[in-house]
């Protein structure tokens, strides 16, 4: 039986799911009012700085402008340069990804923001009721703009208890010290936190199945893949602890 990996539920062919902290509404309510503070705060500026001493079909064009450039462009651009971030959710330690897993792109982040404009807060969100409507009733909070983009939004932070499962092998402690991690993926990290944090929920073949994916998806990332036949609860462990260490020196 096949094995899939996606964020919100890591499910295993024997039908076990690993929950990978999917944001609640109450956060990600608090970091989109941190962004629309910021948004309004932009448009301020704008409208402060632009020229006055021009007709009025150009003082109606620039204010459309500046709104979609501030409302739509901005929060695009963001996420797109962030791989999933708006200083709301740097703030409240949130992130989009896809629905698969992966980093957002440029698409993504476009159907995100414009339909957030459009549908889910202002021009026929009602001031964001139908954002909330529709995530008060998706298991995992996604509102219109989410599930139109495939995307989700998930938490980066991960308690301690669960950080300290990564624990380095001896035997990998030098190969560990020489990888580069620059490349490994936050919604990747998380994955193989919840795997090791589940382990010995699993049975024996779960176990090895579903840590080779990760196995393969992390080699992937680092460009040092597991040697084949070794079993990648430690593989997964080494690259978790090197990664702590260094973030901790």
């Amino acid at each position: 039986m096949s094995h899939t990996i996606r964020v919100g539920d890591l499910v295993t062919g024997e039908a076990v799911v690993l929950d990978l902290r999917v944001a609640q509404l109450a956060s990600r309510a608090v970091a989109y009012a941190i962004d629309v503070a910021v948004q309004f705060g932009l448009l301020v500026i704008l409208f402060l700085i632009a020229p006055v001493d021009i007709d009025n079909a150009l003082q109606d064009a620039l204010a459309l402008t500046l709104l979609i450039a501030v409302m739509i462009g901005f929060p695009t651009a963001m996420e797109t340069a962030t791989r999933g971030r708006s200083l709301g959710k740097l703030a409240m330690g949130l992130r989009v990804v896809r629905d698969d897993g992966g980093a957002i792109r440029f698409r993504h982040a476009l159907v995100r923001s414009l339909t957030g404009f459009v549908v889910d807060f202002w021009v026929l969100g009602l001031g964001g009721a139908i954002a909330l409507f529709v995530s008060l009733f998706s298991p995992q909070g996604k509102r219109v703009g989410d599930y139109l983009a495939g995307t989700v939004v998930i938490h980066t932070r991960v308690p301690r208890q669960e950080v300290e499962l990564a624990v380095m092998p001896p035997q990998l402690a030098q190969w560990a010290s020489g990888l580069d991690l620059s490349q490994l993926p936050e919604e990747l990290v998380l994955a193989a936190r919840q795997y090791l944090s589940r382990y010995h929920e699993l049975n024996e073949q779960a176990r090895w199945d579903l840590g080779s994916r990760l196995s393969d998806d992390v080699g992937a990332a680092i460009r040092s893949p597991r040697v084949e036949y070794t079993h990648p609860h430690p593989y997964l462990s080494a690259v978790l602890a090197e990664r702590r260490r260094r973030a901790a020196s």
